[in-house]
């Protein structure tokens, strides 16, 4: 039995970024939600709390803001389960209290694209997560990873590492993104999406 982090009535943020588990998966394209989390989890000193509902997972706050922070242990193309499970126990209301971290080959590397509903996309793991949810209504950062090169296999290339020259856009990005968190769960996702929705077109 999963001891109560906090009681299901405050008010919560639950907050996922998408990767695999696994070493041989750290660094990869498909990964980068997880670095967000990993980024979030060091600048507000987030003890991780183990494993439960198939995800690491763990509590803090984030500006004052209470937050669970969770890594899916279930590979990427199955994320919608442990998102669902974690989201139902703690009774967060998803269309204003989830967020979801993911990469995206349809944006350039370092940008962020920060949205409060949409389809999957193309991404395998939101699409399990929009299934087992039964809604696109919540909110998302999108991480840019690059587009796929003509002729390579998709899968192949989501699994595969940043030129040090992108790996650079990338980790800005990355610390973007904790900071877009931060800013979506004190000011709200306009406030949020105003800001950085813009850094790369400037």
């Amino acid at each position: 039995m999963l001891r109560r982090l906090f009681s299901p009535e405050e008010n919560l943020f639950l907050i996922a970024g998408l990767g695999n588990p696994g070493r041989q998966y750290e660094g990869t394209r498909h990964n980068v939600g997880f670095d967000v989390i990993d980024a979030l989890v060091q600048k507000y000193n987030i003890p991780q709390s183990g494993v439960k509902f198939n995800a690491m997972y763990g509590k803090g706050t984030i500006e004052g803001q209470k937050v669970i922070l969770m890594k899916p242990l279930s590979f990427m193309n199955l994320s919608g389960g442990p998102v669902q499970e974690m989201a139902a126990y703690f009774k967060i209301e998803k269309t204003t209290n989830l967020i979801i971290i993911h990469d995206d080959i349809d944006l350039q590397p370092g940008q962020l694209r920060i949205r409060k509903q949409g389809s999957a996309g193309g991404h395998n793991g939101m699409k399990d997560i929009i299934k087992r949810l039964g809604t696109e209504q919540f909110l998302r950062i999108r991480v840019g990873v690059g587009a796929k090169p003509e002729g390579r296999d998709l899968a192949d290339y989501v699994l595969s590492r940043f030129a040090q020259e992108d790996r650079a856009k990338v980790d800005e990005a990355v610390r973007n993104a904790a900071s877009a968190v931060a800013m979506a769960v004190t000011e709200g996702p306009d406030a949020a999406m105003n800001t950085f929705n813009k850094k790369r077109e400037q």
